[in-house]
């Protein structure tokens, strides 16, 4: 690759991108030009397939093993982008996890295992891009709605996500000048093996009839939003929670 197609190249960052979400939000920016960084925790053959979806369609892609939690796999992670493409323009973080159960029942491991991918790990993740994005250049967390909709057994995990959006809004006011900017997506029920696992059929046509559009978000739905946030023609958002649920309330 010549010296003027890697300046040229805008890259990105996807955490958690071997599924659900961030599979789709892998290929969403890909097909926007950029070349991705597949971070994934654990499932090597998923990442491995998102990445050939991405060079089978024209694109480039790279998978690397990082626990988000550990701060130097995550500096390996951010290394490898540069290494491979030249620097890092958008850092989508979709990493989490998630337990449920009433507060007055949660095993107190579940809630610390938790905290340390949703808290821990959107914190590293989020200082290593402080410390790298290029001018012009996106963090994109993800919180929930349900923070806002306080349903019952999402306690520790809304928790857990309040942190996240508290961090986004402090991060857009710390990077004043440097022309880069920091949202949260915060999806609703979205049919992902993350929010599907364990839930009856019942449950899942009640959480689908609760948005005014009367169905469940997809993962493409929320990968257009990230898309939009990291483009240019969102780069006036900043330091915002998009609420991209349908129009639950």
């Amino acid at each position: 690759m010549s010296t003027q197609e890697t300046a040229a190249t805008r890259v990105a960052i996807v955490t958690g991108g071997s599924r659900g979400i961030g599979r789709e939000t892998v290929t969403r920016l890909a097909a926007d030009g950029y070349a991705v960084v597949v971070g994934y925790a654990g499932n090597r053959d998923l990442a491995e397939a998102a990445v050939q979806d991405v060079t089978a369609a024209g694109g480039r892609a790279v998978a690397v093993r990082a626990d988000v939690a550990d701060e130097g796999q995550v500096a390996e992670l951010f290394e490898t982008a540069a290494r491979e493409f030249g620097g890092v323009d958008a850092v989508v973080h979709a990493a989490g996890r998630m337990y449920l159960a009433p507060i007055a029942e949660l095993d107190l491991a579940e809630l610390d295992a938790m905290h340390r991918t949703n808290i821990r790990g959107t914190f590293v993740v989020a200082r290593q891009a402080a410390r790298t994005l290029r001018r012009g250049g996106s963090f994109i967390a993800f919180s929930t709605s349900v923070v806002g909709l306080s349903f019952p057994a999402y306690g520790a995990y809304s928790a857990s996500k309040g942190a996240v959006e508290a961090m986004t809004m402090v991060l857009a006011r710390e990077l004043r000048g440097r022309d880069v900017t920091v949202n949260a997506v915060a999806p609703g029920p979205t049919a992902t093996d993350l929010f599907l696992d364990g839930k009856d059929q019942e449950t899942v046509a009640r959480l689908a009839a609760q948005p005014p559009l009367e169905r469940l978000g997809t993962p493409a739905d929320i990968a257009e939003v990230v898309a939009f946030l990291a483009s240019p023609a969102g780069h006036w958002v900043n330091g915002q929670v998009v609420r991209a649920n349908g129009g639950i309330v």
